[in-house]
């Protein structure tokens, strides 16, 4: 039906308005236990005059002969100044906890970084370390370790003491890290394989990579067994604790006692919800098991180091867990984009700047290395899918909600539910969610 300003009119759809929820919940997840309003609540007008009197501040105020600290300091407020817009304008994602500002503070990182990366591959190999030493002077007289160093020397030789000079801050550093890792992932399957061929990884390419050789128990023992293996333990039992919590939160303001406010802003600080995750099903389809090998290849790549992906891996992994598992979601989350962008362009800087590294590259190496991968991740993914089949959960008893014909109002029933668990995690918070469309 026409209307009288040309526009044509249309009916929203039953499934339009289950997309865009759904992809709204992953994109930009509402606050449903506001605690403290004046958190929450919009301050626009008092950011925007904040902002212009620090800027006006600084831009008058200091002094202008040293040409660097100028340098230094436009792009400090460059980047401040795009973080607070980035605030107001850019999605938290699918986490709101410990307050949605600091998801659209990592979006807005993410942002710039991707930019950088742009910019970066632009240039060619003395503009970038001319860049590099303009942002930390010292590189100039920076060393690589493994000229420095030997590795992978008298592996025969086993004592005590070589054992346990191996446990330095590399050692609590691939402890942690996989219990991060686990944490994220919540599967002892994919976990355990990304492990193992991440050291196949370093086999094959210790040709390229010096720092890659190691002793057989140092591989074995040390970086499988005991750091990777008790990370990941770690995390999935950290896991399973939070799974089976039952989630009430209350109002700060309800709480009395000054003990019991202190836990609960302490709290602030800890999950919302926790999902089940399960990212095979007995019907799982060839999309969501080509994605899911995907995600393990991706977390091989080794030439770019990850310092940079630390805190917006979470919302984008969860983005792309919810795409791959929910049948509703049809796009995939903007961090989980801006993140997938960024490997890429990071692949391509080790590339273009890389190519005398690159050179030195056994194809023999890559070819094998590439199907021992894909042979082990292929069974890692078989034996998953086999697992959940046999020994999974059966099909639970769910609560669902269902829209009226004028998608206004929302009424609630009981059914079974068939989806996956993000999927019934959705369904459970669409009564707390209005429509606005």
């Amino acid at each position: 039906m026409a209307s009288g300003y040309g526009y044509e009119s249309r009916t929203i759809g039953k499934y339009d308005v289950n997309y865009r929820m759904h992809f709204r919940m992953i994109n930009e997840q509402q606050v449903e236990d506001i605690t403290l309003d004046f958190f929450y609540k919009p301050h626009t007008i008092t950011l925007l005059t904040c902002t212009v009197l620090s800027l006006m501040y600084f831009a008058f105020t200091r002094d202008e002969t040293n040409e660097d600290a100028n340098l230094w300091v436009g792009l400090i407020l460059v980047i401040s100044f795009f973080l607070v817009i980035s605030v107001l304008a850019f999605p938290n994602g699918p986490f709101t906890r410990p307050h949605p500002a600091i998801w659209r503070i990592v979006f807005g990182l993410s942002v710039l970084y991707f930019l950088f990366l742009v910019f970066i591959i632009f240039l060619n190999w003395e503009q970038v370390k001319n860049v590099m030493y303009w942002l930390d002077p010292n590189l100039r007289y920076a060393t690589r370790e493994a000229d420095i160093m030997e590795y992978a020397v008298n592996c025969h030789v086993i004592t005590w003491e070589r054992i346990l000079s191996h446990f330095d801050i590399f050692a609590f550093s691939h402890f942690w890290g996989w219990g991060m890792k686990a944490l994220l992932i919540r599967s002892y399957g994919l976990c355990w394989t990304i492990s193992i061929t991440w050291e196949l990884t370093e086999l094959f390419f210790m040709h390229l990579l010096p720092n890659f050789a190691e002793c057989w128990w140092d591989q074995l023992i040390l970086d499988i067994l005991l750091c990777n293996g008790g990370g990941i333990w770690m995390g999935m039992t950290v896991c399973r604790f939070l799974e089976m919590r039952t989630y009430h939160w209350a109002s700060i303001k309800d709480i009395h006692t000054t003990t019991g406010k202190i836990k609960r802003a302490a709290l602030q600080f800890t999950p919302a919800s926790w999902t089940y995750v399960r990212w095979f099903d007995p019907k799982s389809s060839l999309q969501r098991v080509t994605g899911v090998y995907l995600f393990m290849i991706i977390w091989q790549v080794f030439f770019g180091k990850r310092v940079c992906h630390t805190v917006s891996v979470c919302p984008a992994s969860e983005q792309y867990y919810a795409y791959l598992t929910d049948t509703q979601c049809k796009r995939v989350g903007t961090q989980c984009w801006v993140f997938g962008a960024i490997a890429f362009l990071e692949a391509l800087a080790c590339i273009k700047f890389g190519m005398e590294l690159f050179s030195k590259t056994q194809v023999l190496y890559v070819l094998v290395w590439l199907v021992c991968v894909a042979l082990i991740t292929f069974l890692c993914l078989y034996g998953m899918v086999w697992y959940a089949e046999i020994y999974g959960p059966k099909e639970k008893v769910c609560r669902h909600t269902r829209l009226d014909m004028n998608y206004t109002s929302l009424t609630t029933g009981w059914s079974c539910c068939n989806h996956s668990p993000y999927t019934c995690t959705f369904i459970h918070r669409l009564e707390h969610i209005s429509l606005e469309l």
